[in-house]
């Protein structure tokens, strides 16, 4: 699944501007994210719930498992193995440990289910139709293939772009949230 050179100059555009996101402008970003993902009803309604932790200048979802861990959620991040990605279940941050790629990600022997309601997909850039750009390993799309769920982009504003070129193998994303708003893709 080898990306065109066109997604792949993109990423690297979108990436730089990321990267270049200073911390503390990222927290700020990532209490307003958090304050409106909130308000999405499949999310707040949401029992079991997938989230992914932050590597590099993803917007921070420490405070997002906290919270849900703390309001009696179900929470579950992904673990890759080989060509393959699972969720699993974990009770606190330290069911985690580092895995692939040096991402914090659930022991082996966490309990496995890809059955969700809800999944947070970290994302490098997205349009507003949903149309996602991720980091060409192509994890998530082959997951959201297989599982069908409601997902969620948390992303900066200034990673929203009008055209992202769409790939067969593509998941569109349901929501987009910003520190700005809050996109319902598919509406």
């Amino acid at each position: 699944m080898e990306d065109n050179s066109e997604k792949k100059s993109l990423r690297n555009l979108l990436l730089e501007k990321r990267d270049g996101t200073s911390f503390d402008l990222m927290k700020i970003a990532s209490e307003k994210i958090n304050k409106k993902l909130k308000k999405i009803r499949v999310f707040r309604e949401a029992q079991k719930i997938g989230v992914y932790y932050p590597i590099g200048s993803e917007i921070l979802t420490q405070d997002i498992i906290q919270e849900l861990l703390s309001n009696g959620k179900q929470v579950f991040l992904p673990r890759v193995s080989g060509e393959h990605m699972d969720f699993k279940k974990i009770s606190n941050f330290s069911s985690l440990e580092s895995g692939s790629f040096d991402i914090m990600e659930p022991k082996i022997e966490c309990e496995t289910e890809n059955d969700l309601d809800v999944i947070l997909v970290p994302t490098v850039g997205i349009t507003p139709k949903g149309i996602r750009l991720g980091y060409g390993h192509g994890f998530y799309d082959k997951f959201l293939a297989n599982h069908k769920t409601t997902t969620i982009s948390l992303t900066l504003e200034k990673q929203v772009v009008k055209n992202i070129p769409k790939s067969d193998h593509d998941i569109l994303i349901d929501w987009v949230v910003t520190e700005d708003r809050v996109i319902e893709t598919q509406r």
